[in-house]
């Protein structure tokens, strides 16, 4: 129920000698199919100013399921369970949750020294290509840390979390040549209310006893400011208001119960991996090039009705025409 956990992909290669561009949390494996085994194994070049690396904390993104890290002599080993985003069919079983996070505790990884910390785990058959799975990791020293758990993508930000590009498997190869292209649904167009427009409204697809399901929107406010302070739907139970967000070292999914502010002049977006609409209790499964509405209420403007697209499941916002990936 709970969307956790997301990273960025930065430097390539990890060199021995020490340097800003080199310095980096990185993933030997840049890309990988969808619906593969992945062996994430995350390159740790340097500590923390100086200090050594004690504890190293890994958060999987989601689309990452059945992760199992590799022991290290000499260090701890500590997972977290929770619960993925959506239902992960292994082998036929149903898998809900697993593990989420990952933690080597009780190491000495010296400033000058190199080393790898592996997860091996699947990336989901449904996951969109282009779809950039983050691992933010974050090291632990004496006296302070280096947080590579930035998600945003830009290259030039200090902190980049280490990612893995998603490409298309072998089924996914096959529909696009059969069906002749992409077959991600097209959004509907903008929905006006009073100085606010509405746009890229999408959800994702979802399989059979999927408890939950997102929704994703652009708001343009082109008045005062104003406030989204509810959703509702008719094909699950309730709507909420959610935001991704670290938790310390951690990215969780935490509700909005006060609504999502929506500032003047200001567009704001709901998308994969930042604020985001949760549709809790859902009633039927949501199927791909069907079209959802939900009803929106805004502190000032009052409520609207929104048709959402929806598109293929782990679909991010790009193949939507909302210009940025989603995750």
């Amino acid at each position: 129920m709970q969307n956790h956990i997301f990273g960025a992909l930065c430097a390539s290669l990890l060199g021995l000698a020490a340097g800003p561009a080199l310095a980096h949390a990185t993933l030997e494996g840049s890309e990988t199919p969808a619906g593969a085994a992945y062996r994430a194994v995350i390159r740790i070049g340097h500590g923390c100013d100086g200090q050594a690396t004690q504890t190293l904390r890994v958060a999987l993104p989601d689309g990452f399921y059945n992760a199992k890290p590799m022991p290290k002599a000499g260090w701890t080993l500590e997972t977290v369970k929770g619960p993925y985003a959506q239902p992960f069919d292994n082998h036929g079983e149903q898998m809900t949750e697993g593990t989420r996070e990952v933690i080597w505790s009780g190491g000495a990884l010296q400033d000058d020294w190199y080393d790898e910390f592996v997860v091996r785990g699947t990336v989901g058959a449904d996951v969109a290509p282009g779809t950039v799975l983050y691992f933010a990791t974050v090291q632990e020293c004496a006296d302070g840390k280096a947080d590579w758990t930035d998600v945003s993508g830009d290259a030039k930000v200090a902190n980049p979390a280490p990612g893995v590009t998603v490409t298309p498997g072998k089924a996914a190869e096959h529909d696009h040549h059969e069906h002749g292209g992409d077959m991600a649904a097209t959004p509907a167009g903008p929905v006006f209310l009073g100085d606010l427009t509405l746009s890229d409204g999408f959800s994702r697809a979802t399989p059979p006893g999927a408890p939950v399901a997102g929704g994703f929107l652009t708001i343009a406010n082109g008045g005062a400011d104003d406030r989204l302070v509810s959703a509702s739907v008719d094909f699950a139970g309730r709507a909420e208001i959610h935001e991704m967000a670290m938790d310390g070292e951690v990215m969780r999914m935490r509700q909005l119960p006060e609504g999502l502010p929506i500032p003047a002049g200001a567009t704001v977006e709901l998308k994969p991996g930042g604020y985001h609409l949760m549709f809790m209790e859902l009633k039927q499964p949501l199927v791909e090039g069907e079209v959802v509405n939900v009803t929106l209420n805004f502190e000032k403007a009052g409520d609207v009705s929104l048709p959402l697209t929806v598109g293929p499941r782990n679909v991010g916002a790009t193949q939507h025409g909302g210009g940025h990936g989603g995750h």
